[in-house]
This record gives structure tokens, sequence and C-alpha cells, in this order.
């Protein structure tokens, strides 16, 4: 385990809206407002043709192959995660979203393009006195987390 500890900034309530692409809002939200790092909490709805990043194709495979999948409607979601610089400073969001509707649930990255469906809203905490930020791992093809 690796780890750093951080204060509380900022709380930003915010409203996301239709047709908005989410992480492409809060990553230019957060240099807007000079936020380097941040927790994340969201509710609200996704449009159809909203993209998820469902896991690997197989769990332990090199390369690592995303499975993507789409909406097909207007789902009903909930999702939580973080903001972090990469290597270059530019803020990136990691979020996992949980998108539902009737008795059909999946669960995914937002990466691939999460669209607003009316509203979304999302509640930022900025952390403070912490140096953590995604750095390029060369095992995984990711930018994986380091505190």
């Amino acid at each position: 385990m690796n780890f750093s500890e951080a204060t509380q900034g900022r709380i930003f309530v915010i409203r996301l809206e239709d047709g908005e692409i989410f992480h492409e809002e809060i990553e230019r939200f957060a240099k807007r407002q000079g936020i380097e790092r941040a927790f994340l909490n969201v509710v609200g709805g996704a449009d159809r043709g909203s993209r998820l990043v469902v896991g690997p194709e197989e769990s332990r495979a090199t390369p690592i192959n995303p499975m993507v999948h789409e909406l097909y409607d207007a789902h009903e979601i909930v999702g939580t995660g973080t903001l972090f610089p990469d290597n270059e400073g530019n803020p990136v969001v990691h979020l996992h979203m949980a998108c539902g509707r009737e008795e059909n649930t999946v669960t995914g990255c937002v990466r691939s393009g999460v669209r607003v469906w009316h509203i979304m809203e999302v509640v930022l905490v900025e952390l403070l006195n912490n140096t953590a930020r995604r750095m390029p791992d060369r095992a995984t093809g990711f930018k994986l987390l380091v505190p």
C-alpha cells in the first residue's frame, strides 16, 4: 500500500447540463478553478450512447484490451471518483459510475464518454496539501495514481 495525506479545501456544487460529456466538463472546470486534486460524487442521468469501460476482455492478459459498453437509452446514475493531475499537470478524472434502467445495471469507468441526460449533479471536494499524481505505468499502459 502507498498513501499520502491531504486536507480539505473548497467544496463545489456543480450542475452539468444536457448533452455535456461528464469527464470533459469536470476537467475543464478544474483547470478554470485551479483545482489540482479532488474527490467527486455524482448523481443524475446518463444519455443513450454514453460509453463506459466495463473491464478488460481477459482478467490477466497482456496487453490489456478494454471492453466498452454503450448505453441503449437514458439511465439513472450514481458515481464516485477522484481527480488528480497527470505527469504533465493536466487534471484527470477517474470515476466509476453505476447506470441503471429498470432491472438492468452496468458499472464502469467514464473515460470513454458519458453524456448528461438533462442533468447531473456533482459535489467536488478539493484536496489540498498533497502531491499525488497520475504517472504512466509501462506494465498496464494506465496512468496510475502515485500517492
